[in-house]
């Protein structure tokens, strides 16, 4: 149920066939709804069933409006200034589902809200480096203004998908500080954990492949997009489940 309603908040905005009106409307048409079935008052049967699963597995609500707020923000803000703004976005699209579901994997440490907060951001981070010529080319750029001039690489650069060594050394600046959220949230994954996290571990593992083999064909995300095949997913989710289920 948790992952059908954040699929469900982000498909609002990626649909093409309404306007950034009607997208805006049917966000808080859709938050509206959330809300009454927290009061008990639901009237559309997914948020019946994700009310029961709120309940049951005791899930803050706090992250399911912060990821309708994140989802929000493509339609209102395509440029962040710094990196501040940036993480509060990723924190808002990917930390949060994270928090919604590791009540429900079960989970001992406080210190795994860390984890899961840590690792969203990273995640995301991710997804940016790897669909920054996508992105550019809906008008949406979620590196920081101010890295754009830290390296000397402009806007008009990186809609032309010109590649020189300015970019790649923002780049490499990009996938440190990705890196680096992904140290933060293993630091914060205690023992007691690592078996019920197996899932948001699978994830790290395929995503920090992807930032190697982005790192390996040297940050050149414009010739081609750059991905993990799905027999390598499945050799990482393998051993994930034999390193934290198994050892």
């Amino acid at each position: 149920m948790v992952y059908s309603f954040c699929r469900l908040t982000d498909d609002i905005v990626d649909n093409q066939t309404y306007s950034a009106e009607a997208k805006e409307q049917k966000l808080h048409e859709w938050k509206n709804d959330f809300t009454k079935s927290l009061q008990g008052k639901a009237e559309i049967p997914l948020f019946m069933e994700l009310k029961e699963c709120i309940d049951k597995f005791k899930i803050p609500h706090k992250p399911f409006y912060d990821l309708i707020d994140g989802v929000e923000l493509d339609l209102t803000k395509n440029r962040y200034a710094n990196f501040n703004e940036l993480k509060d976005y990723c924190y808002k699209v990917a930390s949060t589902v994270g928090l919604m579901t590791i009540p429900i994997f079960g989970y001992k440490n406080p210190k795994t809200i860390d984890f899961a907060i840590n690792l969203g951001i990273a995640l995301q981070l991710t997804n940016i480096i790897r669909d920054i010529k996508v992105d550019a080319e809906n008008n949406r750029i979620y590196l920081p203004q101010d890295e754009l001039v830290k390296f000397n690489y402009s806007e008009n650069e990186l809609l032309k998908n010109n590649y020189d060594e300015n970019f790649i050394e923002l780049m490499q600046f990009q996938t440190d500080r990705a890196r680096e959220f992904y140290k933060i949230a293993d630091n914060n994954l205690t023992k007691k954990d690592k078996a019920s996290m197996f899932t948001a571990k699978s994830m790290e593992y395929i995503y920090c492949r992807l930032l190697d083999i982005i790192e390996q064909e040297k940050f050149n995300v414009f010739d081609k997009r750059i991905r993990v095949s799905n027999f390598n997913k499945m050799l990482l989710a393998l051993a994930v489940y034999i390193k934290y289920k198994i050892f």
